[in-house]
């Protein structure tokens, strides 16, 4: 019989794997096209993909800076990949970003699919 702390080990062990193969698998899957992306490596790398109608970013960008100048951005934080962007949710928005459909807690990959 398995100790209590043995069996939270390895739940948390296979929840972390599959996280982890949903991830690669939805980035794997998904169509980047014409989408723009790119790294600035800091501390935390700042994260972007830019669409014709607006931009996934990580929570280094600011939607404030976004709505005075009307532009579409959507927020994901705790990334350190694109292909991260794709599965977390948004936390932050712009007016703009609104406007086209984005909505908060939808999935990066399904903002993207609206900034395109």
């Amino acid at each position: 019989m398995l100790k209590n702390s043995t069996l939270k080990r390895t739940s948390y062990l296979a929840f972390s794997l599959v996280a982890l193969l949903s991830t690669n698998l939805q980035a794997a899957s998904f169509d980047w096209g014409e989408l723009e992306k790119q790294k600035i490596d800091l501390k935390l790398p700042l994260l972007t993909v830019q669409g014709e109608k607006g931009l996934l970013a990580c929570a280094y960008v600011d939607v404030a800076t976004c709505e005075k100048t009307g532009e579409a951005c959507a927020i994901v934080s705790g990334v350190k990949t694109h292909s991260d962007m794709l599965s977390r949710p948004i936390v932050a928005l712009s007016s703009a970003a609104k406007a086209l459909g984005v909505k908060k807690g939808m999935l990066g990959s399904e903002a993207l699919e609206i900034l395109r």
